[in-house]
């Protein structure tokens, strides 16, 4: 599949630009395994890179402007980089200037260039295609003008740039889009930026993604608000235990002895976050093991806390992951990405996997009169250049 798109956007580069592409760019996108709404929490994540890709080709051009084609969209813009970079009504293109915008931030100069690019990314899905447009756009500029840019440092840049557009994430979209390894998931420190690659052998088990199809409107405006309730739980903490830096250093007595001096939201979310860092240590101990089991557990835990403390799930989540409960050959489930729609992300049992994708697309279309999209998914590795 990817050897298509690869194909196809280079076919199109050629088309466009009278001219090979000097560098291809291959940026994948992620799942999480475990850890969500944690990566701004100061926490820990668990995310991999997987299967799913935008393809980029670039080539300088000796002007000041770069013709960037989206090939999807059937779409293009021509961006002056010389020129300070300022937010466009044509969204998709503010990833890209964000990332420039962070280059003249850090002091790099350079110059014009084609770009063409293609992905098979489904967006609005939770596999977090903005981190791997803009990861993949960084690393093909880097690439092109030999900038002496760290990986650590792009997934910064990456993360930084996504702010500039004004989604205020956290770091583990961009970290996993960079430094994926096949057959590795990365648990990541949020405070310090320490990974740890851990064995993403799943035993007899398949990750598959089902797609609720749904993106609720939601999505922004609450996950900023998730934030500013976080914030607001651990000030408190603090407050109360001035020896206490975040949530990882919490346990839940911590939460249930300042309930009274939070409001049931707050304590909820600050609640979740406690739990949830802890699961994440808890999945990686059960991979070390090879203890898929425990780690499905976990899953269905986690989404539970989702769902119900932290209110970002939906009705159509919420119906995907009471399916799987119901069935023996699924061993974990739950929401994944920001919430509010996209994906659930499942433990199946290798050899069901026809089965339980007719039967929830089934159910799912009888109950919400929404067709089902199903993704098989493969851990794979992070941004990187494409070599015949």
């Amino acid at each position: 599949m990817n050897d298509i798109l690869i194909k196809t956007t280079s076919d199109f580069f050629k088309k466009t630009f009278n001219s090979a592409a000097d560098k291809v760019v291959l940026s994948p996108g992620r799942i999480n395994i475990i850890g969500e709404h944690i990566d701004y929490n100061d926490g820990y994540v668990l995310p991999a890179a997987i299967d799913k890709i935008i393809c980029f080709a670039f080539e300088k051009n000796n002007s000041n402007f770069a013709n960037i084609h989206a090939i999807d969209l059937d779409e293009s813009v021509v961006i002056d980089v010389t020129k300070e970079e300022v937010l466009s009504d044509i969204v998709w293109t503010n990833y890209l200037r964000g990332v420039l915008f962070q280059l003249k931030l850090k002091g790099f100069e350079i110059g014009g260039f084609n770009c063409a690019f293609s992905s098979n990314i489904p967006t609005g899905s939770g596999l977090s295609s903005s981190a791997a447009l803009e990861c993949g756009f960084l690393f093909g500029i880097k690439e092109m003008f030999e900038l002496d840019i760290k990986p650590v440092e792009m997934a910064l840049m990456g993360q930084s740039a996504e702010h500039w557009v004004g989604i205020n994430c956290g770091i583990m979209d961009q970290f996993a889009s960079v430094m994926g390894l096949e057959n590795k998931v990365i648990k990541i420190d949020c405070r310090t930026l320490d990974y740890t690659y851990h064995d993403a052998d799943f035993a007899d088990y398949s990750l598959i993604l089902f797609d609720s199809n749904v993106k609720h409107s939601l999505f922004t405006s609450e996950y900023n608000n998730r934030r500013i309730e976080c914030n607001e739980g651990l000030s408190i903490v603090k407050e109360n235990y001035p020896e206490i830096e975040s949530f990882r250093d919490c346990d839940e007595n911590h939460m249930i002895n300042l309930k009274s001096k939070m409001s049931d939201n707050v304590f909820r979310r600050s609640l979740y976050a406690v739990k949830e860092i802890k699961r994440v240590i808890q999945a990686c101990e059960a991979l070390d093991k090879g203890d898929i089991k425990t780690l499905g557990k976990l899953m269905f835990e986690t989404h539970e806390g989702l769902s119900k403390d932290y209110e970002v799930s939906c009705a159509e989540l919420d119906y995907l992951v009471d399916l799987a409960k119901a069935e023996e050959v699924v061993i974990g489930s739950r929401l994944m990405g920001g919430g509010f729609g996209g994906c659930t992300i499942n433990l199946v049992k290798k050899g069901s996997e026809t089965v339980i994708k007719e039967k929830f697309t089934k159910l799912y279309l009888d109950k919400f009169n929404i067709d089902l999209k199903i993704y098989d998914v493969k851990v794979s590795n992070g941004t990187s250049l494409y070599k015949n």
